[in-house]
């Protein structure tokens, strides 16, 4: 399969590797709703600009990270595990959307036997309750948690491993990517990366580490070709 982007740069694609929260799912805006509604109890006023510098994050980064937002005696383990029990509760409720184009690029690319992971920086016990609750599973050949890494986004480690999950070269997979911080771990890897902007849009640093913007996976379906067919 080759894929060409908007300044017709192409290369040939053989695994493509996706972020979750944000990307596959409009999670992240429902967590920063139950977040900033569990950190009120607490005393605390969680702020979108606050909320997006985490994102992408995990482990030990994401902890200084929202240490340094809100003081050494803010109850991190806390806030996080209560906010995401309550979430949960209205995942098994309500349901958890599916972004536009996800489902239909997923169909294509299982169609055409080109393997897909999800490198995601949320623990691996959470993703597989999105995909069970969703019944995504059966895409994805590798599934990496942020639990599962040393090293969190921004650092290539997540997205390595997932190329070498899918037994392909990092040159030859494609990272889908809401987040900076994700746009720059792929572009740490190696891997072109093509960023579909979610709760921030990237700065213009990160842009130009793209392989292309969009604004849904959809527009993807348009970029492929199949190259064995030439």
């Amino acid at each position: 399969m080759q894929i060409t982007n908007n300044k017709n740069q192409h290369y040939e694609l053989m695994g493509v590797i996706f972020d979750m929260d944000g990307l596959i799912y409009d999670s992240e805006r429902m967590f920063f709703r139950h977040k900033r509604e569990v950190m009120k109890e607490y005393g605390y006023t969680e702020t979108e600009e606050n909320y997006s510098k985490t994102l992408g994050l995990t482990g030990e980064t994401l902890k200084q990270t929202v240490l340094s937002l809100y003081g050494e005696d803010y109850p991190y383990f806390e806030i996080s595990q209560k906010a995401r029990k309550v979430m949960m509760k209205t995942i098994k409720k309500e349901g958890l959307p599916i972004k536009s184009g996800i489902v239909p690029l997923l169909q294509f690319l299982n169609s055409h036997e080109l393997p897909c992971a999800i490198a995601s920086s949320t623990h691996i016990e959470y993703i597989k309750e999105y995909l069970s609750a969703t019944g995504l599973s059966s895409y994805f050949q590798a599934v990496i948690g942020g639990d599962m890494i040393t090293n969190s986004k921004p650092a290539p480690d997540i997205f390595l491993e997932a190329a070498r999950q899918l037994n392909c070269e990092p040159k030859h997979c494609l990272v889908l990517e809401d987040s900076e911080n994700g746009i720059l771990a792929a572009h740490r890897a190696g891997i072109p990366v093509i960023g579909i902007p979610d709760m921030k849009y990237p700065a213009p640093e990160y842009i130009d580490m793209t392989f292309d913007l969009l604004e849904s996976a959809e527009n993807i379906l348009t970029m492929l070709t199949d190259s064995s067919s030439d």
